[in-house]
């Protein structure tokens, strides 16, 4: 099997949500099995910023899940949801 890019979207629960407390805390909640890669921050609205989680994990069967199931359990998350993924080359 060969490995898959996804992408994470975080939504915090609200604007004063303190970001780089967040993403330390992404970055500790990571599952062994998934490779970070990076976050990148995304203007919402009204000061509501969401994160991207971008990582790398092996293609198969529920390979994602156990990396939105740590990021929902997250302090301060509202919502977590994948918007990409790609097979890595």
């Amino acid at each position: 099997m060969g490995e898959v890019v996804a992408t994470l979207k975080i939504m915090p629960e609200s604007p004063d949500v303190d970001l780089e407390a967040l993403k330390a805390a992404i970055q500790a909640a990571m599952p062994a099995e998934a490779e970070f890669h990076k976050i990148e921050e995304e203007p919402i609205a009204f000061g509501l910023v969401a994160l991207n989680l971008i990582f790398i994990i092996e293609d198969g069967e529920g390979g994602t899940e156990s990396t939105e199931e740590a990021m929902a359990q997250l302090a301060d998350v509202a919502s977590v949801e994948i918007t990409d993924t790609r097979r890595l080359m």
